[in-house]
């Protein structure tokens, strides 16, 4: 009997620093392969995926803002970092047999198709993987933002933060072991507390379109296949009331 599974499209939200493992610069082999089997496993459950990517294992625009870069050209630079993330996750998931198209924001005819949404929405409904790389093609915005609008254009019913921990916590997890890991979260609560959850744009996006975020620990195997089934885990970012 085939499983059924809650959401039907979603967009993952990954960060650079995902991709590099436990290195902490670059693209590891191992890494970036686990990633790619886990994303056919919920795909092949009929789960339409689209994906937004960071650069931070590459190029950070704001690192290069930090010292004298003008930050139109950094944040320029930390896009193109995107592109070659795309283009390494597409290769994996193709060589386990996922067909993918990258899409990017910044017109690159000999690597990728341009981004234009009844295009990304007609490759999700042919069962395709999508990538969208390249941020929102502007600078001063982050790949948040970019997965925040994507998400919305292309009908995402929910936004999957992975991260390295379980959820969102009142503190750094990685510095308190006692801190709290809150099950649920109203947007406001957010933006009020400065929660990292994601930035401030994309979660004032979300709030104004109702689009929830669920925040979930990547590094842990299956995870990714719980929460299209259902499973209560990780962090949900929604309207509480």
């Amino acid at each position: 009997m085939k499983e059924t599974v809650r959401y039907k499209r979603i967009l993952l939200k990954l960060s650079g620093e995902a991709l590099a493992g436990s290195k902490t610069v670059g693209i590891s082999h191992d890494t970036i392969t686990r990633i790619a089997d886990e994303i056919k496993g919920v795909h092949e459950l009929g789960v339409e995926i689209a994906i937004v990517l960071g650069g931070g294992n590459i190029f950070r625009g704001i690192a290069g803002t930090a010292q004298g870069m003008d930050r139109a050209i950094s944040d320029s630079m930390g896009m193109l970092a995107t592109v070659i993330n795309s283009l390494a996750l597409q290769d994996c998931l193709e060589k386990v047999g996922v067909y993918t198209r990258v899409m990017s924001a910044i017109e690159m005819h000999q690597l990728c198709e341009p981004y234009i949404r009844r295009r990304a929405v007609r490759h999700l409904e042919k069962k395709r993987v999508v990538i969208c790389a390249a941020g929102t093609g502007n600078p001063y915005f982050t790949t948040d933002t970019a997965a925040s609008l994507r998400a919305m254009e292309m009908g995402a019913e929910l936004i999957m933060k992975a991260t390295k921990v379980d959820g969102v916590y009142d503190e750094d997890p990685m510095i308190n072991p006692k801190a709290k890991l809150f099950k649920s979260l109203d947007y406001i609560d957010v933006l009020k507390n400065n929660l990292k959850v994601m930035d401030s744009t994309a979660i004032s996006l979300c709030m104004d379109h109702s689009l929830p975020i669920l925040v979930f620990n990547l590094n842990t195997l299956g995870n990714f296949r719980r929460v299209v089934m259902g499973d209560d885990i990780g962090t949900f970012v929604r309207r509480q009331s």
